[in-house]
């Protein structure tokens, strides 16, 4: 029996739709709960793990690379980090019942201003992270294609920017929909992509001649530990899925459990492709490990065809919960005339296209949404919030250390981490 036939179809709604759209329904309030009343735990480390599974799996080896061997533990230390304020978020909706999303949290902690702040937050993240795969899709179609050029009015238009405007035209009709029903299948792909990426890498390293050189590597690299650290604190940025996890549970009590084989999966995904991405090429590594591998081999093929599927088909359910944070702005006018609503989706994705072509440096904008708001929105805003909803502030002790520690750490990254990567953006402008 095929998987899909064992699964019931109330059941494949939640695991196929909340995906990335997932991580940013929450900004909207939306309420999957009448939907998913009896996930069971299976069901719901399947979610997490496409919560958490992600493009940061192309770019851990160059993050691997900035901060040398010894910036491994970091990932480590990030993982472990981002896995406690995500028990946090657990007890912040145990606090009250009436907690179902990520921005209630934030009302529930400071009122109407910590929703917005969280909302905005998201929203920000959100755009970028959709503007990255756009970059995504222009450098490593670029790499298979390298002689592609466009003539247009006397102007040429090189491959790279070819492509990411390529990329646009094919996910735009995508945003038309107003169901996601069908982009939903497509977005299961998530968990399965990460492993085939990994395993396309290892064949090429044994069997296609690639090796392991290390050539470059070196033990610490003190200058490129806040752009490591970006990296790694990107691929941990699922926190606003959590709250919509644990209400879909049927029994809420494994909750941390859940969270913890995902930790530990992704994690061990994370860490796997670092180390073999930096034992292959060393310090040549490019930001996306893709661009390093020969296009002539199949399995590079597959690796590359399967990085640049996963991101299209994902990008309407990133956009949606903007479009519609923007449609309660015109509340009369999307109800009256669906070409609005049509404006407002393809003004959104020009914006985007217009971003990634004036910014096309993959890495630092991946480092600067992880240092600035992956970091703030799973480290610091959840420990913030836990200890204003829970009162642990007024009582100095183990627990209230740990969660200092946390916030600490997180401020630094923020500070550290989004100077070095506006730093980087600004001089390869």
């Amino acid at each position: 029996m095929d998987a899909a036939d064992a699964l019931d179809q109330s059941s494949l709604t939640f695991p196929l739709v909340c995906d990335e759209r997932q991580q940013y329904e929450e900004v909207e309030a939306i309420d999957c709960d009448h939907r998913t009343k009896t996930t069971s735990v299976l069901k719901t480390c399947f979610n997490g793990l496409n919560a958490l599974s992600g493009v940061g799996m192309l770019s851990v080896p160059y993050a691997l690379s900035s901060g040398g061997w010894l910036s491994l533990i970091l990932l480590f230390v990030i993982a472990v980090a981002a896995f406690y304020s995500g028990l946090l978020i657990q007890r912040c909706m145990d606090e009250d019942s009436t907690i179902r999303t990520y921005p209630d949290i934030g009302e529930h902690a400071f009122g109407k201003k910590g929703k917005i702040v969280l909302s905005i937050f998201m929203n920000t993240e959100l755009y970028l992270v959709a503007t990255s795969f756009l970059i995504l899709e222009g450098d490593n179609l670029h790499n298979l294609f390298p002689e592609m050029k466009l003539q247009v009015a006397g102007l040429t238009i090189s491959g790279k920017k070819c492509f990411t405007i390529l990329g646009g035209l094919i996910v735009l009709p995508t945003v038309w929909f107003d169901s996601l029903s069908l982009l939903s299948y497509v977005s299961a792909s998530g968990v399965f992509s990460s492993v085939i990426i990994i395993g396309s890498i290892l064949w090429t390293a044994v069997f296609d001649g690639i090796g392991f050189h290390q050539e470059g590597s070196v033990p610490l690299n003190w200058s490129g530990i806040p752009t490591a650290v970006s990296l790694y604190a990107f691929c941990y940025c699922a926190h606003p899925v959590f709250p919509t996890l644990y209400k879909s549970m049927k029994n809420k009590r494994q909750f941390p459990n859940v969270l913890l084989v995902c930790f530990i999966l992704c994690t061990l995904g994370y860490a796997s492709m670092a180390v073999l991405g930096y034992l292959m090429f060393g310090s040549t590594v490019e930001s996306q490990i893709t661009l390093n591998l020969p296009t002539e081999e199949l399995s590079s093929k597959i690796a590359i065809w399967t990085t640049l599927i996963n991101p299209l088909s994902k990008y309407a359910l990133m956009v949606t919960p903007i479009l519609n944070t923007a449609e309660n702005w015109f509340p009369s006018k999307c109800k009256k005339s669906r070409s609005f609503r049509l404006f407002l989706s393809t003004s959104l994705v020009i914006s985007s296209v217009i971003v990634a072509l004036a910014i096309p440096f993959f890495a630092y904008l991946m480092s600067l949404v992880g240092a600035f708001l992956s970091v703030t929105a799973s480290l610091i805003i959840p420990c913030v919030c836990y200890l204003k909803i829970s009162g642990t502030y007024r009582n100095l002790g183990c627990e209230m250390l740990i969660i200092g520690c946390i916030i600490l750490m997180g401020v630094v990254v923020a500070i550290v981490g989004t100077y070095t990567s506006l730093q980087q953006i600004i001089e390869h402008l």
